[in-house]
Parts: C-alpha cells; sequence; structure tokens
C-alpha cells in the first residue's frame, strides 16, 4: 500500500546516535529465528537477563505474545505470517531508533521475510541468530504437545511439520541449543556482542 503523499516524516531533534551515547551500548535487533521448540524465546531472556545486567538498555519481543496485541487476529499462513514479521520488523525498528538492544524471538521461517527486515534498518543493526536445534529435540522439549497436534492434522500450516523452515544462509551466529547448555548459549551470543563492539563491558 503506497504511503499518502501528505504524510510526511518528521526530523527529531534527539538522535539514535544520541539515545545510544547515553544508553551506552550500540542499538541492534537481534533476531532469533528457528524451530518452535528450539529454544528462541528462553535464550532471548537469558541473554536479555545478561544484559540487563550490565546496565544497558535491552527489551524482548516474543512472537507469542505479540500475537495477543498487536498482531491479534493474523493466522499462519504464508501471507500472515510476512505480515506478522513485516509489523514486528518495523516495532523493533523503532526499538533500534531509540538505541535499544531489541531481541525478537520468532519462528520467521521464510528467508525473503528476515531479508525484509534486515533492509529497513543500517547495516549492522540486525543480527540474526539461528537457533539451530534437531526436530527431534524440539519435539522432546514441546510442553504444549504442538507437533503431536500437528502430524496429527489438527494444526495447520505447522512449521516444520506442514510447512517448510527456511535455515538463514548467512547467519551471524549458530547456536547448537541441542548441544549447548542456556548459559552457554547466552554467553555466545554475549561474546559476539561483544566483539563486534555492540556493547563495552
Amino acid at each position: 500500500m503506497e504511503t499518502p503523499k501528505f504524510i510526511i516524516p518528521h526530523a527529531a531533534t534527539i538522535t539514535k546516535a544520541d539515545r545510544q551515547n547515553m544508553n551506552g551500548n550500540k542499538s541492534a535487533i537481534l533476531w532469533y529465528t528457528g524451530l518452535s521448540g528450539s529454544g528462541k524465546s528462553t535464550l532471548a531472556n537469558k541473554v536479555e537477563e545478561k544484559l540487563f545486567e550490565m546496565g544497558l538498555h535491552t527489551y524482548v519481543l516474543d512472537g507469542d505474545n505479540i500475537r495477543m496485541g498487536l498482531n491479534k487476529g493474523l493466522g499462519f499462513t504464508a501471507e500472515d505470517r510476512t505480515e506478522n514479521i513485516r509489523r514486528i520488523g518495523e516495532v523493533a525498528k523503532l526499538f533500534v531508533d531509540a538505541g535499544v538492544l531489541v531481541s525478537t524471538a520468532f519462528i520467521s521461517p521464510y528467508i525473503a521475510d528476515r531479508d525484509m527486515v534486515r533492509s529497513i534498518v543500517n547495516e549492522g543493526e540486525f543480527v540474526e541468530i539461528l537457533i539451530d536445534c534437531p526436530i527431534e529435540i524440539c519435539e522432546q522439549r514441546d510442553v504444549k504437545g504442538l507437533y503431536q497436534k500437528a502430524r496429527a492434522g489438527i494444526i495447520k500450516n505447522f512449521t516444520g511439520v506442514s510447512d517448510p523452515y527456511e535455515a538463514p544462509l548467512n547467519a551471524e551466529i549458530i547456536v547448537k541449543t541441542g548441544e549447548l547448555s542456556l548459559e552457554e548459549s547466552a554467553q555466545q551470543v554475549i561474546d559476539y556482542l561483544v566483539k563486534n563492539k555492540y556493547i563495552t563491558q
């Protein structure tokens, strides 16, 4: 949908760089992607704990929580998934402008959708984190029984069963949550952020 010509962006007096300097960290989207049950939300929240303990400005946008509000009413067809990611990408971009290290924990199964979010922020402001966990382990962790329902045909359009998952081709970080502990996985993300100067210790 084309933006009406009478809508003109307002230039803010306080810049993103001003907010980053005040907050003491470079802002970016930490985009966790992977199958249901791979550990996206658990890891995103653990990393947030560590960042918070370091005195940094951070926030987690979680897939289920977002679908209860902002994206309420969207389903799980390819079209609805794309709109789901488009909306959360725009919200995450606002957090980046606010100088925050924002984490997003979404299955986000399509490469094109994740690349679309990467394209709306500056280079280096989108850190793609692949939560690489075998589907067998994801199913073992599935306390909600979603995989079982999907395999029985009760849940439609379920990623990894009746819908595809397109893994990132060049993710900045690959975390093997089936092999590493939660602490080790979180530290891998923190180490990347330190090494690439998103945060200083």
